[in-house]
């Protein structure tokens, strides 16, 4: 993963304890693992429509994309406001709803509580400044540059040709005639750009904007990224506001939304098909 070549064992260990630590967290009740479950070969997600945050009965307004792959992406949230996996890591923790430190500095002096912590920052990023906040997102994406799946399309890709169905190959077909993969492509089919949520048949919850909600600009309105699929069928509810919970649900919409289209009920069965191959091979 772009990046990855400069992390250490150490820097990589340091962001996994990082990631699944509560005390991230304003009341040392929520991790980055809390709302992206990588634990025993966890999904990336929750699973839930709506992330429950640190402080009780707060909800995050979308829904918590995986975090498997998630530095092969071009930019990062739902409406690409970080452009890497450690100006994300930053968002959470500060987030009123979501972990709700106070500020950059109350984060710092938290884990400077921590001698175990001061130690290893201090090994880590003896050369870059110790522990600092910065420090603190990049040995968490150092962790998350590791989260990489591999799945049967991935073999096929790479020649074995009875790596897929008969039914999966010919939902792979459907996917291209349909046009899915005018948004949804490279190697992990979507992630790489923002598109206009019903794009040609109107989304009906106009709620959330995307991007128009941060940058104000009207070409901005609905605009979302296009989510990965790889490992989709793993990680419902889906779409931004976590609506869908059925993937086949969700491929009918986009086709109606994106494209204008009906699905049948076969080509349905045989597009979701080959978006389960896509699930992570452990």
């Amino acid at each position: 993963m772009p990046g990855s070549e400069n992390d250490s064992a150490e820097k990589i260990a340091l962001g996994k304890e990082l990631y699944f630590d509560q005390r991230l967290s304003v009341n040392n009740s929520q991790s980055c693992n809390s709302c992206h479950d990588v634990a025993n070969h966890g999904t990336g997600v929750d699973n839930k429509a709506l992330s429950p945050g640190a402080i009780e009965g707060a909800f995050g307004t979308r829904n918590s994309p995986t975090v498997w792959n998630a530095g092969f992406q071009s930019t990062q949230f739902w409406d690409g406001r970080a452009a890497d996996l450690t100006e994300q890591a930053m968002g959470p923790i500060l987030n009123p709803v979501e972990m709700a430190m106070p500020s950059e500095q109350a984060v710092v002096d938290k884990l400077a509580d921590i001698t175990e912590y001061q130690d290893a920052f201090n090994s880590v990023f003896k050369d870059d400044g110790g522990l600092s906040f910065y420090n603190i997102a990049e040995a968490i994406a150092a962790f998350e540059r590791t989260l990489i799946t591999k799945d049967r399309f991935d073999d096929y890709m790479l020649g074995d040709k009875d790596a897929l169905t008969a039914l999966e190959k010919k939902g792979l077909q459907t996917f291209i005639n349909t046009g899915c993969a005018a948004c949804h492509n490279g190697p992990l089919l979507g992630g790489n750009n923002l598109q206009k949520m019903g794009l040609v048949n109107a989304y009906e919850n106009q709620s959330d904007q995307g991007l128009f909600d941060l940058d104000n600009k009207p070409a901005s309105k609905m605009l979302f990224k296009t989510p990965m699929l790889r490992d989709v069928a793993r990680t419902a509810p889906y779409f931004h506001d976590g609506s869908v919970n059925s993937l086949e649900e969700a491929i009918e919409q986009m086709a109606w939304l994106q494209l204008g289209k009906e699905l049948s009920e076969e080509e349905t069965t045989a597009i979701s098909a080959f978006l389960k191959a896509l699930t992570h091979t452990f």
